[in-house]
């Protein structure tokens, strides 16, 4: 008996829901409860969608997809302990985060928000970063990723003891942080290049001039600033 493929094909459209359950096919009618449980049944390319208000747990993505809240709904993310979203694509291809809150959480706040590790491309829109132990968005040395963000907030992201605690974080020397109408507050600094063995990175940190960067406890600033004309 031949059995049919289309029973373990992948969606290019998955849905979340505080309700859901991950052993569900992730549809509309049925959709699951995490991101993780979501992923892997969402076809390279494609979209999880949010359903409802919800916390759906800390991801691991490892393919071109889109997570999006965008129905109005709250696609919360709370890490403890651990990362609340790592991003590694090793063959390359773009990530889409938007609408989303992350939140560092617990005995032991999360020590990164997104986590970039390889991907051409990362795309971060109408996203909340609130608390986290060490980085809102780092970048690994050899992420090679143009990350651009917007209308994006990050705040109290403050280990308070090092200068490698940085609402964004740049250690890969070929990786580029675009931001645009986003703002930084209440962190320890704002930006840092820093390596782990204490050399600073040739990574680029561009900031438009519609950003705010305001009461965080070390002055830092972008590598450049584009002013618009």
């Amino acid at each position: 008996m031949l059995l049919s493929t289309s029973a373990h094909a992948q969606a290019t459209r998955t849905w979340v829901s505080g309700v859901g359950d991950d052993v569900n096919p992730c549809s509309r009618t049925a959709p699951c409860k995490t991101f993780a449980g979501a992923i892997s049944k969402t076809a390279s390319g494609g979209e999880i969608d949010v359903l409802d208000p919800g916390g759906f747990g800390t991801v691991t993505i490892v393919k071109p997809i889109i997570l999006d809240g965008s129905t109005g709904a709250i696609g919360s993310i709370l890490f403890s302990g651990t990362n609340g979203i790592n991003i590694n694509l090793p063959t390359g291809g773009t990530v889409v985060l938007r609408n989303l809150t992350l939140t560092g959480s617990g005995t032991t706040i999360g020590p990164i928000a997104i986590r970039i590790l390889k991907a051409d491309q990362v795309f971060i829109e109408n996203v909340k970063i609130q608390t986290a132990a060490k980085a809102g968005i780092l970048l690994e040395v050899g992420a090679a990723t143009k990350v651009f963000v917007q209308n994006t907030s990050i705040y109290n992201v403050n280990s308070g003891t090092t200068d490698s605690s940085a609402a964004v974080h740049v250690k890969d020397d070929a990786s580029t942080v675009y931001l645009s109408n986003s703002t930084i507050s209440g962190s320890y600094q704002a930006f840092s290049l820093l390596k782990d063995d204490d050399t600073v990175s040739t990574g680029k940190i561009i900031s438009f001039n519609n950003n705010r960067f305001e009461g965080n406890t070390i002055p830092s600033t972008p590598t450049d600033t584009v002013y618009e004309r």
